[in-house]
């Protein structure tokens, strides 16, 4: 190793204190403590009673019972049919019955969250923590937020003195933003922006995450400048067809922050669901990813990456990933300095989960 690999190695090691891997316990500001816990009971995974599917199921449950003794407030529509806005629409009339079953289905939905929470509570992992930020695609609706604040008094009634907060970006953005802070600083410099993916069982978005290092050197005031979604439930491909469409998404982007005249790092920050290994393989927690076998030998997301776009800007390209419960928590890394150990929750296909440590500064 050369005297600039050895002091360029230094500097990462003193930033992060180890070396930068894909699913990393060490990041530059913060410590993961976990992610993706998978506790269990005699009915199965415990996540799985709160994720978007158990908030319909209870909705559901609830139609059922009611139509045994009279019309359903909801009327004929299918309980999967109806949109996050349609439910929310449904609670504007707070005296109606609808909004009054809609209510109900949220209690439940908080009484299993709460019971999900204060087992994770019970984890030295989670020990401590004084804060969870709640993100996922249904903290994005007023049912979700009225799920949240329930959840929070039952928290409060076991005498859990912790504080539940909306995450603070729009989940499609967050899932983006927290990727800049799974890199040193130090590999940022003299940049304008990096690329982000975040993948989950039902959408892939990619964007263009400009740092913005100039306003705030925390990332704070960095912001997503243009985005992609590709909703992939919808067609069902197979994985080969997923990384085609994916590369396809990514090189658009790189085309647009050249003609904006965006310089780029030649970085690509993931956040994608199941416990990610050092080697950027996906040991285990891919189940809901589309067309095949993820979590294969013979399959590595980030090396595939790295193939297709050998380069950015003239630079050989880099590519980090990590758990999207994690990287989506990173969005709020610079809110969360103030308390040392905090979490985050989200709430989508999946019930994702992460705890952090903030890293004291030298």
């Amino acid at each position: 190793m050369g005297s600039e690999q050895r002091k360029r190695q230094a500097r990462q090691d003193d930033e992060i204190g180890a070396p930068v891997s894909h699913g990393a316990g060490d990041l530059p500001k913060v410590e993961v403590t976990s992610y993706n816990l998978e506790l269990r009971d005699k009915a199965g995974f415990i996540g799985d009673r709160a994720n978007k599917t158990a908030f319909r199921d209870a909705l559901d449950g609830w139609r059922k019972r009611v139509r045994a003794g009279g019309p359903d407030p909801l009327g004929d529509t299918p309980t999967d049919d109806l949109s996050k806005k349609d439910i929310d629409g449904l609670l504007k009339d707070a005296e109606s019955e609808a909004a009054t079953l809609v209510r109900a289905a949220i209690d439940d939905f908080a009484a299993a969250l709460a019971g999900i929470l204060l087992r994770y509570l019970e984890e030295d992992a989670w020990k401590g923590t004084r804060r969870i930020v709640v993100g996922g695609g249904f903290s994005d609706s007023k049912a979700g937020l009225m799920a949240m604040a329930r959840t929070q008094l039952l928290l409060r009634a076991e005498g859990m003195k912790v504080e539940l907060v909306p995450i603070g970006h729009h989940p499609d953005e967050a899932g983006l933003l927290g990727a800049v802070h799974l890199i040193p600083s130090w590999m940022l410099k003299g940049h304008d922006a990096i690329l982000a993916v975040d993948i989950g069982g039902t959408n892939i978005r990619a964007g263009v995450v400009k740092l913005n290092l100039d306003d705030k050197p925390d990332f704070s005031k960095a912001k997503v400048w243009k985005s992609e979604l590709w909703r992939h439930a919808d067609d069902e491909p197979k994985r080969t067809a997923t990384i085609e469409y994916l590369v396809e998404m990514i090189e658009g982007l790189i085309a647009k922050a050249e003609k904006a005249k965006l310089t780029l790092a030649p970085v690509i920050g993931i956040g994608c669901p199941g416990v990610i290994a050092a080697d950027g393989s996906i040991a285990r927690g891919g189940q809901n990813l589309p067309g095949g076998n993820w979590e294969s030998t013979h399959f590595n997301l980030p090396e595939a990456l790295r193939k297709a776009i050998p380069a950015i800007c003239g630079e050989p390209t880099f590519v980090i990933m990590h758990n999207d419960a994690v990287v989506q928590g990173l969005s709020e890394a610079p809110r969360m300095a103030d308390t040392e150990r905090w979490a985050a929750v989200t709430i989508g296909t999946g019930l994702g989960n992460a705890s952090f440590r903030n890293r004291k500064e030298a």
